[in-house]
């Protein structure tokens, strides 16, 4: 999207026009792939349930990783600040990640 509007502006005919080497790719939470770590970007849901979330550790540069999924595929379990929390696919859907730079092994 950022490439869309970049192009737009200064008139670029591709993406290749771009170098975004240096942008971070965010994802969703509930996208990430068992063992990989990312970092969080922001939370995009209800006060109080945001609230909730965020005392439970899920803030801003937290690292979590994916431990495992249920046999139905929900909920998933992630570690995040030394403890593990289960979360539904709905939540983790309006949790924004970006891959943490480090090993993406546990």
């Amino acid at each position: 999207m950022v490439a869309i509007a970049l192009s737009s502006i200064f008139g670029a005919e591709t993406d290749d026009d771009f170098d975004l080497s240096g942008a971070w790719k965010l994802s969703l939470l509930s996208e990430l792939p068992i063992g990989t770590t990312g970092v969080v970007e922001s939370l995009e849901l209800p006060g109080e349930i945001q609230h909730h979330l965020m005392h439970m550790g899920f803030v801003p540069e937290a690292r979590i990783t994916v431990v495992r999924r249920a046999p139905a595929g929900d909920p998933t379990v992630y570690s995040i600040d030394g403890f593990e929390v289960a979360l539904r696919r709905d939540t983790a859907k309006a949790i924004r990640v970006r891959e943490y730079e480090g090993s993406n092994t546990r």
